[in-house]
C-alpha cells in the first residue's frame, strides 16, 4: 500500500514538473507572443501561477491523506524554529519578483544580449548577495520542515533535483538574455550560498 501510493505520487509530481516546464520554456513563450502579442507579458505570470497550483493540488491532497509511515517529528521549540525559518524563506519569492521584474518579462527573455528589448542586468536587492533566491529559498521551505515521513522524504528529494536542474537552464536562460554581463556576475555573486556582505 505505501509502495502504491509512493509511485502515484511519484507520477503526480513527474507530471507536474512536465507541464511546469513546458509552460516555462521559451519555445512555448514565443507561440504565446505570436498568438496574443504583447498581451503575454500582463496575463502570463497570474496565468501561470494559477495553472502552477491546480496541477500541484493533487500532490498536495495524496500528501495529506498518504503521508507514509512516519519518520520523525521535531519537538517545541526547535519546530516553531523551523516554521518561521519557512516563513522567512517564503517571504524571499516575491521579493525576487520584485527586485528583478525585468527578468521574467517574456519579450525581454525572447531578445538577445545588449538589445534594448533584453535590457540591462541591474543587480539589485536580494540579487546583490545572491544569483538564485527561488532555489535557495525551495531548499530551506523543504528540508525544515519539522516533521517528516516516507513520502514527503521520496518527493522532498525528487523536488530538490527538479529545483537545481531548472536553476542551471534558468542560468542558461538568463546568460542568453544578458550575455556577458551576466556572465561576470557569476564571477562575483554565489547561486545558492549567500553573500552576506554583497558584491553590487
Amino acid at each position: 500500500m505505501v509502495l502504491s501510493s509512493t509511485v502515484i505520487l511519484v507520477f503526480c509530481l513527474v507530471a507536474f514538473a512536465v507541464i511546469h516546464s513546458a509552460l516555462a520554456s521559451l519555445p512555448f513563450k514565443r507561440r504565446l507572443m505570436q498568438f496574443i502579442g504583447s498581451k503575454a507579458d500582463t496575463l502570463y505570470m497570474p496565468v501561470y501561477s494559477l495553472i502552477a497550483v491546480l496541477t500541484i493540488s493533487p500532490l498536495i491532497y495524496l500528501l495529506v491523506y498518504n503521508p507514509g509511515p512516519v519518520l520523525y517529528i521535531v519537538p517545541s521549540p526547535w519546530r516553531w524554529i523551523m516554521v518561521g525559518g519557512q516563513v522567512i524563506a517564503a517571504i524571499v519569492a516575491p521579493r525576487a519578483l520584485l527586485d528583478a521584474p525585468h527578468r521574467f518579462k517574456i519579450h525581454s527573455q525572447l531578445s538577445g544580449p545588449n538589445t534594448p528589448k533584453a535590457g540591462a542586468l541591474n543587480i539589485k536587492g536580494i540579487y546583490r548577495w545572491i544569483r538564485d533566491p527561488f532555489l535557495l529559498s525551495g531548499i530551506i521551505i523543504i528540508w525544515i520542515t519539522p516533521f517528516m515521513t516516507l513520502n514527503l522524504l521520496v518527493i522532498y528529494v525528487l523536488t530538490t533535483i527538479y529545483l537545481y536542474l531548472g536553476s542551471l537552464h534558468w542560468e542558461k536562460r538568463l546568460i542568453a538574455q544578458f550575455g556577458d554581463e551576466y556572465r561576470e556576475y557569476q564571477k562575483r555573486v554565489h547561486r545558492i550560498i549567500p553573500y552576506l556582505r554583497g558584491h553590487y
